[in-house]
Formats: structure tokens, C-alpha cells, sequence
């Protein structure tokens, strides 16, 4: 099994405890509030901060440059907005494109069929990197997160063969699985797993 990089989902600490939780050896943290993600981000600056959440185009400033990979990127325009933002900085951005693998409406996400528009525009843009996907499975439902976990798995490999000449086209990381179901996510091949509840009780 590959190496997994845990990252622990701080929103529901205050900076105390991210300071013991570095102490214990965690040091990539994620948030999903771009005011949270700024004031942790400024205080432990030397830790991988990675951006979770829903992402508004009015708020990718905050992150853009400050985050060492945002997981949620759910559009063609959030995805060219980061790049935009990137490229004005004179920097690159790394990202994940978000897959919404369960179907369900509340869930943001490119559907599975539209994810190869989404790397051929990811293709034109010099401001992101790609390097991987995202899902979030169904809760409280292992089988339906296995599938999840699987076809995401699956879409990351046949895309990669796909896209591999490309060069801002990485898709190495499988960011998949929580406090529920990161053993799953982990037997499927993530190799990012994103927990709170079970750090912080």
C-alpha cells in the first residue's frame, strides 16, 4: 500500500489545539471557511494547509497561493477563476477536480461524464496543475462508498493514461475518505484522507 497523507480537517478547533496536533505529528491541516483557512494558515505557516470547501468565486483570493492543494474545484468556471487569480500572481495553483461519484443532488461535483471537458479546458490553463480528484461517498452506506471509492479510482486511471503528455495533468492523488469511511477510501487507493470528528474527540 502506498503512503496515505492524512489531513486533518481543523474546523472545529481553535488554534491551541492545531498546535498540539502538530506537536503529535500531523502537518497537513484542512479548512473549509476562507476566514479560518487565512487566520490558521497565518499562524502555523510552516504546516501544508489544504483548502476543502465549497469554493465562491469572491474568495479564491484568499487561497490561491496560500494553499498546498485545493480539493473542491467543482466547476469549469472555479477551475478558470484559480487559474486566472494563479497566473496574476505568477504562480501555479495545485488542484483537484471534485467528482460527485455518489449522484446525489447535495453534493457538488463534475459528473463522471463531464470530467473530460474538464481536463481539456484544465489543459489550456497555465495557472492550475491537476493533480488528482475528489469525492465525497454517500454517509452511513459502505457499499454505496466502496462503489464511490472504486469508480473514482477508475476515472483517475483512465485519465491519467489519457491526459499524460499533458503538462499541468498529474492525476496521482485520490482524495477520498472520512471519519466514516477512510478505511474504505484507503483499500480503494486514496492517498489523501481527510478526518475531523475521530482527531479532535
Amino acid at each position: 500500500m502506498s503512503d496515505v497523507t492524512l489531513v486533518a480537517v481543523s474546523k472545529t478547533v481553535g488554534l491551541e489545539e492545531v498546535k498540539a496536533a502538530i506537536s503529535a505529528g500531523i502537518h497537513d491541516f484542512g479548512e473549509n471557511r476562507t476566514v479560518l483557512f487565512k487566520e490558521k494558515q497565518a499562524a502555523f505557516p510552516g504546516e501544508s494547509w489544504h483548502f476543502i470547501g465549497s469554493i465562491q468565486t469572491n474568495k479564491i483570493k484568499d487561497f490561491v497561493g496560500r494553499a498546498a492543494l485545493v480539493h473542491s474545484v467543482a466547476s469549469e468556471r472555479a477551475l478558470i477563476a484559480i487559474a486566472k487569480r494563479a497566473e496574476a500572481a505568477g504562480l501555479v495553483q495545485s488542484v483537484l477536480l471534485e467528482v460527485n461519484m455518489s449522484g446525489e443532488a447535495s453534493k457538488d461535483g463534475f459528473a463522471a461524464g463531464d470530467l473530460d471537458a474538464a481536463l481539456e479546458a484544465a489543459c489550456a490553463l497555465g495557472g492550475v496543475r491537476v493533480e488528482g480528484l475528489m469525492t465525497m461517498a454517500a454517509r452511513e452506506n459502505p457499499t454505496a462508498a466502496r462503489k464511490s471509492f472504486a469508480g473514482l479510482r477508475e476515472l483517475r486511471d483512465r485519465y491519467r493514461n489519457m491526459y499524460k503528455s499533458a503538462k499541468n495533468i498529474r492525476l496521482i492523488e485520490l482524495s477520498m475518505g472520512m471519519s466514516d469511511d477512510y478505511g474504505i477510501a484507503i483499500e480503494e487507493g486514496a492517498t489523501i484522507v481527510r478526518i475531523g470528528r475521530s482527531i479532535w474527540l
